[in-house]
């Protein structure tokens, strides 16, 4: 919220489908310092990892509220900015504790990035450890080496703290178990909430592999187009004219996104899954969408994203091609009302010009609310990505 028109409150941002409280592990700024749109403030934690909290106006930090190793609901406030132009206080504040009651959902976006936790002195240097963690362990004279960290990288955290010094024979946590359980819990709220449709068709990518063949025919192999491309970009031009498939379902009813932002479903090598957001996938070209591609996949697989992609997905397009399956059924990631998947390309018999020839072909499939859209609108959806990918060189 805003007080007096010109101090700003600065939320804990919502970080996924659910509404779990995170931890604050470190201040990056301190009050007094001047803040530009887009800088990196506070790192929090959740069961995603670490996650980079970033400013999206300018001013100067008036006021931490919540102390480093403190919990915060989503829209708490964790600090205070002055607008440009306002004098910080001669004596600002020490932090406190985050208060347990939630506020409004926040107006602020987050950034996010799995990244180490900062080190501190000595023997710490050799050990990733949340700022929280350190204080602590050198307050009870705790030897950090001995205990397993269950954060972002190996970190250790406050949780690991506790348990290494009150159970040490406590199983280990570890990133992907807690990702895992993230996971259920979405798709656990999923299928118990969204009423899911199934709806799926076969599509011929014969002239759009010669399309891309010719694309590549000339170009090193580092800059050469995937047909995962196409696929993304078929998807996205096709939500052009179904808008009732780009957006969430929220409060009782359906809100449509401002933009086309395709969440391109990654799978991570220590196990789990993120969906980061290609955003206005329908605007790129296709040189463009496939360098942002394989940065967001390079990038995932480094732990290295931003929360914005992770919270800005306005539909999931998922491809399991490559795993050998012939068709995917997805669950849909809420609040989104929609989800595409496609399978591997086969050759199959295909009638073409009145004659069965062998054709690559693709599974598509669509995942839908039904809250927020019919039958009768995803066929014609699926229909319009087929008619897409009959024309390549107008993607």
């Amino acid at each position: 919220g805003v007080v007096g028109g010109a101090m700003t409150d600065f939320l804990m941002p919502q970080l996924g489908a659910d509404m779990a409280p995170a931890t604050l592990t470190e201040w990056l700024k301190k009050p007094g310092d001047e803040v530009r749109r887009g800088d990196i403030i506070a790192v929090v934690e959740t069961e995603k990892g670490a996650i980079e909290v970033e400013v999206f106006q300018d001013g100067i930090i008036d006021r931490l509220v919540v102390e480093p190793g403190s919990k915060a609901p989503v829209g708490a406030v964790l600090a205070t900015i002055l607008g440009d132009g306002e004098a910080p206080p001669a004596q600002p504040e020490t932090p406190v504790e985050a208060s347990p009651t939630p506020t409004p959902t926040p107006t602020l976006q987050a950034s996010s990035a799995r990244v180490p936790p900062p080190r501190v002195a000595g023997a710490m240097d050799r050990v990733r450890i949340s700022p929280a963690a350190a204080r602590l362990a050198a307050e009870r004279g705790v030897d950090i080496q001995k205990l397993v960290g269950t954060g972002p990288d190996g970190a250790i955290r406050m949780a690991d703290l506790e348990a290494g010094v009150s159970e040490p024979s406590r199983p280990a946590d570890t990133p992907a178990a807690a990702m895992r359980r993230a996971i259920a819990a979405a798709m656990g709220r999923s299928k118990r909430e969204i009423p899911h449709y199934y709806l799926s068709t076969a599509i011929d990518m014969g002239r759009a592999l010669d399309w891309l063949s010719a694309a590549n025919e000339d170009r090193p192999v580092t800059e050469r187009l995937l047909y995962g491309v196409l696929l993304i970009k078929a998807v996205a031009r096709a939500l052009g004219d179904f808008p009732e498939l780009n957006g969430f379902w929220r409060e009782n009813d359906f809100q449509a996104a401002d933009g086309i932002h395709i969440g391109w479903a990654i799978s991570l090598r220590g196990g789990g899954l993120v969906a980061p957001a290609i955003r206005d996938a329908d605007r790129l070209a296709c040189d463009p969408l496939m360098a942002s591609l394989k940065d967001l996949v390079k990038r995932a697989r480094a732990f290295h994203l931003r929360s914005s992609e992770i919270g800005d997905p306005t539909i999931t397009v998922t491809s399991l091609g490559d795993q050998g399956v012939e068709s995917v059924y997805g669950v849909i990631y809420p609040p989104q009302v929609a989800l595409v998947g496609f399978g591997r390309i086969v050759e199959r018999p295909w009638v073409v010009d009145g004659a069965i020839k062998p054709r690559p072909v693709i599974h598509a499939s669509l995942a839908a609310d039904h809250r927020a859209s019919d039958g009768h609108r995803g066929g014609l959806f699926l229909n319009t990505i087929d008619r897409l990918l009959q024309e390549p060189e107008t993607l």
